[in-house]
């Protein structure tokens, strides 16, 4: 199990500690905890993903560390109706603030209606409700991630192919901005890749039963898009590996996948030659704004739309704000860049 570091050196470096910010997005005040009061609710969308249970730490860490005065967190695993049901226990123990990820983007407009009602501030992880009102959504551009994907798997495979896509939750906008964002740069700049659009609902074990049925008509690909590395990462490896087709990068018969993660498994997987690059989500990053939105929130900071000083850039959304985080590609070229969160973690 990878852990945070615990030295001072990588203290600075993770910058969890969210009590020092200064002036880092328009409208804030110098981020201090001093007159943020009141409880925040946090739940997590799931604990089967490496992605997810690397994000737990930073909530962790920055809970001990004080940025907000936390209520348990809880686990809605992947299920709305126990985010809900969650939620409603946040505002049955007095949460004055919420931070949440719904992976139904769609199905959660009725609670964010509740809370708003109760005056209760919403910050939002990884997704973007589709309705009801945020208080800010935390996460990266979802259509890049798919863009780099195809741009690379494109390249890699000189516009000729086959390509498997694992496709996230289309209830999710990330599953839909991530599949429509690789589908128009595929369809535009490399028409003569064969795409197997494969929808798995973020299930690991969906992923691979169709890969299979796929090797068992196509009998090889030359390319595999995965949308979730924490969940479709072990399961395809496995397979393929089974298949003896999971080949190292530079020899013959090499399948080439591109990953969206950024998790510590998948770095090491790009080591091995065994996948070729992943966009790495910003886990620290998003544990630590969600904490400083939800800190601000509590103190009546108000945002606006434009650049920050963190290297991200605050849009305005049909219902609130989105702080876009900066989320890089990774190969075998800068995948030991210690400024990657996931190399702030030790084994």
């Amino acid at each position: 199990m990878r852990t945070l570091r615990s030295t001072a050196a990588a203290g600075c470096a993770v910058l969890l500690a969210v009590t020092a910010l200064a002036g880092c997005n328009r409208g804030s005040d110098d981020g201090k905890g001093g007159g943020a009061s009141g409880k925040v609710g946090i739940d997590m969308p799931r604990t089967d993903s490496d992605f997810w249970n690397s994000y737990r730490q930073y909530i962790d860490k920055g809970v001990k560390d004080g940025v907000v005065s936390a209520l348990p967190v809880t686990n809605s695993q992947n299920d709305i109706g126990k985010l809900v049901a969650n939620v409603q226990t946040f505002t049955d123990q007095g949460a004055k603030a919420v931070v949440m990820a719904p992976q139904d983007t769609g199905a959660i407009a009725s609670t964010l209606d509740r809370l708003a009602d109760k005056d209760i501030p919403v910050v939002s992880v990884d997704t973007r409700p589709d309705k009801g009102d945020v208080y800010m959504v935390v996460r990266a551009d979802n259509k890049a991630y798919g863009t780099k994907a195809c741009e690379y798997l494109g390249k890699q495979l000189k516009g000729k192919g086959k390509v498997v896509e694992f496709q996230g939750d289309l209830a999710s906008i990330n599953g839909r901005e991530r599949s429509q964002a690789f589908k128009s740069c595929m369809d535009d700049k490399f028409p003569d890749i064969k795409v197997f659009e494969l929808a798995t609902e973020w299930k690991g074990d969906v992923a691979s039963a169709k890969l299979q049925s796929v090797l068992a008509k196509e009998k090889t690909i030359d390319g595999i898009y995965m949308q979730a590395g924490g969940v479709y990462l072990q399961p395809t490896l496995s397979l393929l590996k089974q298949k003896k087709l999971l080949k190292p990068a530079g020899e013959d018969g090499h399948i080439t996948i591109v990953s969206n993660d950024g998790i510590p498994q998948e770095f090491d997987a790009i080591k091995k030659g065994q996948i070729d690059a992943t966009v790495s989500q910003p886990a620290d990053l998003y544990a630590k704004y969600a904490l400083f939105y939800a800190q601000q929130a509590l103190k009546g900071k108000k945002f606006k739309p434009g650049k920050t000083d963190h290297g991200s850039t605050i849009v305005k959304i049909p219902n609130g704000l989105e702080d876009q985080l900066p989320a890089p590609l990774v190969t075998k070229d800068n995948v030991d860049d210690p400024k990657l969160w996931a190399n702030q973690l030790e084994k």
